[in-house]
């Protein structure tokens, strides 16, 4: 059986990947499944197989709140169905004080507006950056990109192929991020995409 994730050097530096906006170009493998059993959500690997990100959804597929964690279980960002408005979502930001390593802060971080018709699967506001994700689903393939306001690429999502040519199942996708964009805000931002196609 193949693996999800290549078998290759890592090219990502020891840090954390929380927070982390790299310079160059990174692969990520996501599989829309949980490492909890019963459970839905989401498992990010780094080119070298780490676990790096995870959602697990106790809910049902599609709920209204979920949690973005790192692989020690620290909740990167909080994301919220608005209750009162239609097909809207908040990805609020976890800060850790700096008197208190154990104290946690929510910051507003952004917002997910989705979109019914066209192209444009969700429009997105980041403080002042505007951003969307556009649907490039073929058949049952789950795949999408984020691009900025000008159309240009920040990361696109797509179905597995293995390093010898075999196509993984619709759940097993390669994340391609461009440089410079902060791995935490777009995992954060196809958490809330998984969520409104009920894939988690």
């Amino acid at each position: 059986m193949s693996k999800i994730y290549p078998n290759q050097e890592s090219t990502t530096s020891s840090q954390s990947h929380v927070d982390q906006c790299l310079n160059k170009r990174e692969k990520y493998t996501l599989w829309m499944k949980s490492l909890v059993l019963h459970s839905n959500g989401c498992t990010v690997y780094d080119s070298s197989g780490k676990i790096v990100y995870r959602v697990d959804n106790y809910d049902r597929k599609g709920g209204r709140e979920v949690n973005l964690m790192n692989l020690k279980g620290n909740v990167v960002c909080n994301i919220k169905k608005r209750l009162l408005s239609f097909g809207c979502w908040e990805g609020h930001k976890y800060c850790t004080s700096n008197s208190d390593s154990r104290s946690h802060q929510e910051q507003p971080w952004f917002q997910v507006k989705r979109c019914l018709t066209g192209k444009t699967a969700c429009e997105i506001k980041v403080g002042s950056q505007n951003l969307c994700i556009e649907r490039m689903s073929i058949g049952k393939s789950f795949g999408f990109r984020i691009v900025n306001k000008n159309g240009e690429m920040i990361a696109e999502a797509k179905q597995k192929e293995s390093s010898s040519g075999i196509v993984l199942s619709n759940d097993v996708l390669t994340l391609d991020l461009e440089g410079g964009t902060d791995h935490s805000l777009i995992m954060a931002l196809i958490t809330v995409y998984g969520l409104i196609c009920e894939k988690m």
